[in-house]
């Protein structure tokens, strides 16, 4: 898929997390019709495996109301501290904990078969994807890592 103007890369940073912003980008152009139909099925907790769904049980919120929130607009750095504040805050062992799971997701753990898969089915294969977050960045046109 070409990238999508207004959703950043995976591994960028809002405040000390990984990923968040791109939740919130997502949540932001689904609200303004702007996020293509290939990403609405992985919205939210639906699917648990997926990093929308990881991202809210760690900030220990519901979706929808992070949904609420978002789109009720702010910064994204005053959409984390309404997380913080309802969710409870998180130390910066937890917060290292989470970026290092979430970048290195499917690099050598339970989700390694479903990356090969879908590399293969993306027709990426020779490709320097190690992890999903290295995926979702070439299949946006990005160079993995690359904020």
């Amino acid at each position: 898929m070409p990238s999508v103007p207004g959703l950043r890369s995976p591994y960028a940073k809002v405040g000390r997390l990984v990923y968040f912003g791109r939740m919130l980008d997502k949540i932001r152009l689904h609200a303004a019709g702007k996020l293509p139909a290939d990403y609405v099925s992985n919205l939210g907790e639906a699917r648990p495996g997926l990093c929308d769904a990881r991202c809210c049980r760690f900030i220990r919120l519901a979706y929808c109301d992070l949904v609420a929130r978002t789109v009720a607009g702010g910064t994204d750095e005053e959409v984390l501290a309404w997380a913080n504040e309802k969710g409870g805050p998180r130390s910066d062992d937890d917060c290292l904990i989470w970026n290092s799971h979430m970048t290195r997701l499917g690099w050598r753990d339970e989700a390694s078969q479903r990356l090969q898969q879908r590399i293969r089915e993306y027709g990426f294969e020779g490709r320097s994807i190690e992890t999903f977050f290295d995926l979702v960045d070439v299949d946006e046109d990005r160079t993995p890592g690359a904020i």
